[in-house]
């Protein structure tokens, strides 16, 4: 019985025993009558959504380039450089505000990983006047051709570990029959790209984005500065590398939330997206700052080989030297930033 005839059934019975009680003088005993209570929810209304709240107010309006390191030890090789004016905290982050190679900056850290990074950059764009982004740091090198100490700028980054994982059948691993791979899969993992919604774009049309471009300008001058620069290659008289570090200007870059230190996972990133660099921040950076209209570079030196060099991995011994290099480069660039 449906709740609707239910309710009118237990209606009907109460107005019986209301009619019965008032026409007779001498009631007889009756025996009990179970009741049913049903109770009777009215029909949701639609959720009402409050007003926007207020934009946050802006803390600065002077026009600034916003540098970015994901923590401590890669923010200290450049953060010196500069004229710090003031330090604000931020969203539990310090922001550094002053001045470096002639530009208004300021300068924090995003803390490790893609959350972090993608919280940091919006906070960054939406409380400060954000002219441009440029984010320094270490990465693992993938590209076979590039070694420890070399700093890659890629022109496009990818979110490459938006994967499915699939389950495991006789025949093999097996993605969902809705499921379109993009891409050969590493075991489980069946490569894919997010579906985003682009500013400009009709309300809640998603496109999916495999790629998130760097600034065209920007990426110039960085190819203009590459060979000019004398990159560090010794950590001291007994850790030196065996090549004199190079700076390579293009290329793609990818970025996910997890530490890679797998030898057969970084040839299948080679093979699949011909990645010069992995790290775990500038994908999220790229997204945000594409989103919001803010160009974007991003310098990345490599400190290990993310698995495939010879022995342990290498980030211990040359993280001095990556995160100095790409400081470097940096600088390079922002010397040349007109």
């Amino acid at each position: 019985m449906s709740r609707k005839w239910r309710v009118l059934f237990v209606l009907g019975i109460l107005a019986v025993l209301t009619a019965g009680c008032g026409a007779s003088a001498q009631p007889q005993a009756q025996p009990p009558v179970q009741v049913e209570v049903i109770v009777v929810y009215p029909t949701p209304m639609p959720t009402q959504i409050p007003a926007p709240t207020a934009v946050p107010l802006k803390l600065d309006d002077t026009p600034r380039i916003a540098l970015i390191s994901a923590f401590d030890g890669e923010l200290y090789a450049f953060r010196d450089e500069g004229n710090i004016e003031e330090t604000l905290v931020v969203d539990g982050r310090t922001v550094y505000m002053g001045t470096l190679a002639g530009h208004d900056v300021l300068m924090t850290i995003s803390g490790v990983s893609m959350v972090n990074a993608t919280q940091a950059v919006t906070t960054l764009i939406e409380r400060f006047n954000i002219t441009h982004i440029v984010f320094s740091g270490i990465a693992g090198g993938v590209n076979p051709d590039l070694r420890i100490g070399d700093v890659a700028v890629p022109a496009r980054w990818a979110e490459y570990q938006e994967n499915y994982f699939a389950r495991e059948t006789s025949g093999g691993f097996a993605p969902p029959p809705w499921v379109t791979p993009i891409a050969p899969n590493f075991g489980m993992m069946f490569p894919s790209c997010p579906d985003v919604v682009l500013p400009g774009s009709p309300p809640d049309l998603e496109t999916t984005m495999c790629w998130w471009n760097a600034d065209p300008t920007m990426l110039q001058v960085a190819q203009q500065v590459a060979t000019s620069i004398e990159l560090e290659r010794c950590v001291d008289a007994d850790h030196c590398l065996s090549e004199t570090p190079v700076v390579r200007v293009g290329g793609n870059g990818v970025a996910g939330p997890t530490f890679v230190d797998n030898a057969e996972y970084r040839s299948y990133v080679w093979d699949v997206w011909r990645a010069d660099s992995l790290d775990m921040e500038s994908s999220a950076v790229a997204h945000v700052a594409t989103d919001k209209h803010v160009p974007f570079i991003i310098f990345r030196s490599l400190s290990d080989l993310a698995g495939g060099g010879p022995g342990e991995n290498e980030i211990g011994t040359f993280f001095g030297i990556a995160a100095t290099n790409s400081a470097r480069v940096m600088l390079a660039f922002l010397e040349a930033w007109p």
